[in-house]
């Protein structure tokens, strides 16, 4: 057998499935036999089969990443759709007649406990018919993604993305907040048509692709898709009534908070993230290099390994952190396994929230330098359970050092207060992320009526009414019944959020073993990262210092923690 450690991304660059194939058949025709998992001959394998993956998925990674910096990228574009159209359907044939090699050939290699597991749904999940759907379904993501890209409003007289419109929130003027709120809102209604249009498509692809597979629900079919072997849709609704119960009330509690700050009648959603007590607003960083200057700081006061890291990203141009014309909204960190190097994408204006969003990538990152470290590409899948505790702890981890005498971004009393108002966001977060959810577990349960986005703006609104309420939308129909549009990942990565609310959970419980023993937490943390795929999540969460839960009681004593830190950090504003 080859060694294919001579591999190289820039191998497959511009290459056709005939250039590709060679290597897998390779792979295919090579003998495999159980012997304990021991042998050199299977190491060497997995190791080919890891190192050639390493290489194709890179280039894939780099050209979505491409599509991201400049969807007015035609090139970039062109190639990316031929991946998706020509290649990926191919690739995926391929990796499944790899999976189906190994699993048959008895080996259970030390580690590989949960990769087999997953492996042994993947194939089981895996149907031809499928692929053309999937194709399909990669290819309304990235419509998806230039619908929403090419949004600009026009406020003060100049053209923003609709990232900007963040900043124009902090003004102290409500007449002018609500005015770019407005043309914002418009902005993204003018395209109501266009992404209901593609959601008549998204659902009913969902749906085929679950009945090809044997289940009656996309629900179903996603569930296992998710790997989500450690709770069931059941606990998920149970979370669901956890914040109803406990968070909704908080949140609640905060928003009366800032409506007596701001002296006015009831709470719009153009209120809640202005400070009236102060004349300017938090500015954690003006430019880009300030940016990254401090965040660096951050990272080395927090751990030396993780500083390095980041300056590795940085030097290694693996960042882009400003907002532009042309550039994809939202922030991702994405992996680029033949180079060993994350990459943090993100639409920075200078606001608090993107304080929280890089640290969030960066933790997401942190993983990814862990995780590769990892032989094998199956032992590296972590579901977003877990992986989103990597970043969200990271949010709180780094708290601490948020002010300039850490070499952070703000002032003692500024960090104070944007350690309130990110901490009053987690509390507004689970409720938010129970309308998501809910939506999600209604539209793949109730596919006839979700087709027709009349219904789907009906049981967004009823949801939005049962957990939002602290805010005040009244006589904002059109833009409250069309929250779902605005939340990306029901259009490009369904099912992907109630993680979010999990994963916030555990890494409210590190946050509280760091106030009690810092340097023992954050050893914890790493230890946990460290052990990528190779455990469930019971363990990854304990591994972490926390529990894997989504009970009352649990959710209960984060939102306690929270709310005390809250009224402890009042005090130093």
């Amino acid at each position: 057998m080859t060694d294919f450690s001579h591999l190289r991304y820039t191998d497959f660059e511009h290459k056709t499935w005939a250039d590709m194939e060679p290597y897998f058949r390779e792979l295919e025709a090579t003998a495999l036999t159980a012997d304990n998992g021991t042998s050199s001959a299977a190491a060497a394998w997995l190791r080919n089969w890891t190192l050639l993956d390493d290489a194709i998925y890179e280039v894939m990674a780099r050209l979505y990443i491409g599509t991201s910096k400049n969807i007015a990228d035609e090139v970039t574009d062109a190639e990316y759709t031929r991946w998706v159209t020509d290649l990926m359907p191919n690739l995926r044939q391929a990796d499944q007649r790899l999976k189906e090699k190994f699993l048959a050939s008895g080996l259970e290699p030390e580690g590989f406990e949960i990769p087999l597991r997953n492996m042994r749904a993947e194939a089981a999940l895996f149907r031809e018919a499928n692929l053309p759907l999937q194709t399909q379904e990669e290819k309304l993501r990235n419509e998806y993604g230039k619908v929403t890209g090419a949004q600009t409003f026009i406020w003060d007289g100049q053209e923003r993305p609709i990232p900007g419109l963040a900043p124009l929130l902090l003004h102290r003027d409500r007449a002018y907040r609500e005015g770019a709120w407005r043309a914002a809102m418009d902005r993204q209604l003018a395209d109501r048509d266009k992404l209901n249009d593609l959601w008549a498509k998204f659902v009913p692809l969902r749906g085929q692709m679950a009945r090809n597979a044997g289940y009656d629900s996309y629900l179903q079919y996603a569930w296992v898709l998710r790997q989500r072997f450690d709770y069931r849709p059941q606990d998920s609704v149970r979370f669901h009534e956890s914040v109803e119960q406990i968070a909704v009330p908080a949140a609640k509690q905060l928003a009366e908070k800032q409506r007596q700050r701001l002296g006015v009648d009831s709470l719009r959603p153009w209120d809640t993230q202005v400070d009236p007590t102060s004349d300017t607003p938090l500015r954690p960083f003006e430019t880009e290099q300030e940016f990254v200057s401090a965040s660096s700081a951050i990272f080395h006061k927090l751990d030396p390994q993780l500083g390095r890291w980041f300056d590795t990203m940085r030097d290694d141009d693996m960042l882009d952190l400003m907002s532009r014309k042309n550039k994809r909204p939202g922030g991702y960190c994405s992996t680029l396994p033949a180079s060993k190097r994350p990459f943090i994408f993100m639409n920075s204006v200078g606001v608090p929230d993107n304080v929280r969003t890089l640290v969030h990538e960066a933790g997401h990152a942190f993983h990814a330098f862990e995780k590769l470290q990892l032989p094998y590409a199956q032992q590296r899948h972590v579901t977003a359970e877990f992986n989103e505790v990597a970043s969200m702890a990271m949010e709180l981890l780094t708290t601490p050092f948020w002010s300039r005498e850490h070499g952070g971004y703000y002032s003692t009393s500024d960090a104070a207060k944007a350690r309130i108002e990110h901490l009053e966001k987690i509390i507004s977060f689970w409720p938010y992320m129970a309308v998501v959810d809910a939506f999600q577990h209604w539209a793949y349960t109730h596919e006839d009526q979700a087709v027709d986005a009349a219904n789907c703006d009906a049981a967004w609104s009823d949801l939005w009414d049962r957990f939002m309420s602290f805010e005040d939308w009244s006589g904002l129909d059109e833009y409250k019944k069309t929250g779902w549009h605005r939340k990306l990942h029901i259009f490009t990565y369904p099912f992907y959020y109630v993680e979010y609310g999990m994963a916030q959970l555990g890494s409210v419980q590190i946050w509280a073993n760091m106030l009690k023993d810092q340097p023992a937490a954050l050893a914890a943390y790493k230890r946990a990262l460290a052990l990528g795929g190779t455990k469930g999540l019971p363990d990854l969460y304990a591994a972490a210092g926390a529990k894997f839960a989504f009970d009352v009681e649990t959710l209960g004593e984060a939102v306690e923690l929270i709310m005390d830190t809250i009224e402890e950090l009042e005090g130093q504003v």
